[in-house]
């Protein structure tokens, strides 16, 4: 593509030769850079792109796109933009052809429930006959062909490549997660969304957003972006559900559980073995489990209303859906009596969302045991929080390992013990060995107890110093309650 059709509608100062190169590919990392791409130097959270446009250059980069030109190198053309991440959006979106225009997009953000809401959107849309794209923290999938993931949301031109294969396979939809930094690395800027979809924001992501109102207004920038033709549904229970509305020109809609709303739910009935809601006059039986899956079943519902879909065909298949991999993920070993779960809960919020649940799912003298530990180089403020929340909601409460990443887990748990209450201390446990933990919790359990393993979910390693070493909470805790 000739850099002329790509800097249309862009403001911009040209400093160089007067070209019109022919531009093979678009980076933003100069190590990828080849001969005849386009390279993009952005500020970001760890490094600036500016300081390698020179090994850009040496690797082939024939025009430069920049905030700031510290020198000038002969023969290469250079173009300064006010926000080079802002614009590699519309770049990148030209470049392969409006992706996000040939299918119809919806993104869901939150600070709990994003990947349960898109998974199950894309389960449902798939039962109902269309060709469907996933974009999650969990896998990333083209129809039922599985790409591994390795953010909620990847990168600009990553996220265009993708929607380009969704193309070729002939989907007519896509779901994807919309992380708070993906909207504020402009990573979605230029992508068109048929819909937004916000489900709950609670403590998260302080050390990155540094206070609970930027990240508020993260999420919420993503709703201001939405075009005229879009729709911007969200979770009225949630206190800060109308803010995410306030700015947007998109066709304003609502779900709730507690009050009236355009799409309104109750929960009938909440066991093990599933849940029973009044959805829009009807009522449907689901197989997930939890309040907190009540709000992701509504949503979904409401979502593909919104995109036109028949009531009773939606209602039919949402009879069949099922939980994506470590949300709520259990385990019975009915010789000991003894159920243990697995659940990707590394908030707060969203750990005593699920305690709630499991505390009313017990019965008897059944106690809960939870497993929970947090993720090293994040934030820290939440880590008191998280022992604390557990400790209310159990009877045993081990703490552990998580991600420790570059931190010493050691200081992790001091950290998380700052929040354990007085009261709870004879009944707390800290276990820095995650395997130890696991096993531990299941020595000690008796019939009808519930065991909790929480944090991690899905995933299938543990990241120690940069090295991700396998480790599956699910494999460790039916090994362990096999013992």
């Amino acid at each position: 593509m000739k850099l002329n059709e790509l800097l249309k509608g862009t403001n911009y100062q040209a400093i160089g030769p007067n070209t019109n190169p022919e531009i093979e590919s678009l980076q933003f990392d100069s190590r990828k850079v080849v001969k005849g791409a386009l390279f993009v130097a952005i500020k970001g959270v760890e490094t600036d792109g500016h300081l390698y446009i020179d090994k850009a250059i040496q690797n082939g980069a024939c025009v430069v796109l920049c905030e700031q030109i510290d020198k000038v190198q002969e023969n290469v053309l250079y173009i300064r933009v006010r926000d080079t991440a802002e614009t590699l959006g519309h770049f990148a979106n030209t470049f392969y052809g409006a992706p996000s225009q040939q299918l119809k997009l919806v993104g869901v953000t939150g600070t709990n429930g994003k990947t349960t809401t898109v998974t199950l959107l894309h389960n449902l849309f798939s039962q109902l006959g269309y060709t469907v794209g996933l974009i999650s923290t969990v896998e990333n999938k083209i129809g039922q062909e599985v790409i591994p993931s390795t953010h909620t949301t990847p990168d600009v031109i990553t996220l265009n490549q993708l929607l380009v294969e969704m193309n070729h396979a002939g989907c007519e939809y896509a779901f994807m997660e919309v992380s708070s930094h993906a909207v504020d690395q402009k990573r979605i800027a230029g992508i068109h969304f048929e819909g937004g979809v916000f489900s709950n924001i609670t403590h998260d992501h302080l050390d990155y957003h540094k206070t609970f109102q930027n990240y508020i207004y993260a999420k919420k920038g993503f709703f201001d972006a939405l075009p005229k033709t879009a729709f911007a549904l969200t979770n009225l229970d949630d206190k800060r559900g109308e803010v995410m509305l306030q700015n947007t020109v998109a066709q304003k809609a609502t779900y709730a559980l507690r009050q009236m709303a355009d799409f309104k739910g109750k929960i009938m009935e909440n066991n093990l073995s599933g849940l029973v809601l009044y959805l829009d006059g009807e009522e449907v039986y689901a197989r997930l489990v939890g309040g907190f899956n009540a709000y992701n079943l509504l949503s979904v519902y409401a979502t593909a209303r919104l995109l036109g879909a028949d009531k009773l065909e939606v209602l039919a298949v949402m009879s069949n859906l099922a939980a994506p991999e470590g949300r709520f993920d259990y385990i019975q070993n009915e010789q000991l009596g003894v159920v243990g779960i697995v659940d990707y809960a590394h908030t707060p919020d969203a750990l005593e969302k699920v305690l709630q649940t499991i505390d009313k799912l017990r019965t008897g003298n059944g106690r809960i045991i939870t497993v929970v530990g947090c993720g090293g180089d994040r934030d820290k403020t939440k880590r008191p929080l998280m022992a604390k929340v557990a400790c209310d909601y159990s009877q045993q409460t081990i703490l552990t390992s998580d991600n420790p990443r570059t931190e010493e887990p050691e200081a992790i748990l001091l950290d998380m013990e700052q929040g354990v209450p007085p009261y709870a201390n004879r009944k707390t446990l800290v276990i820095t060995d995650r395997k130890q933990a696991i096993r531990t919790a299941c020595q000690l359990a008796q019939k009808g107890d519930i065991i909790l393993v929480a944090g991690k979910g899905h995933e299938k390693y543990q990241d120690i110093n940069g090295v991700k070493h396998p480790f599956d909470d699910k494999e460790e805790l039916r090994n362990a309650l096999n013992e």
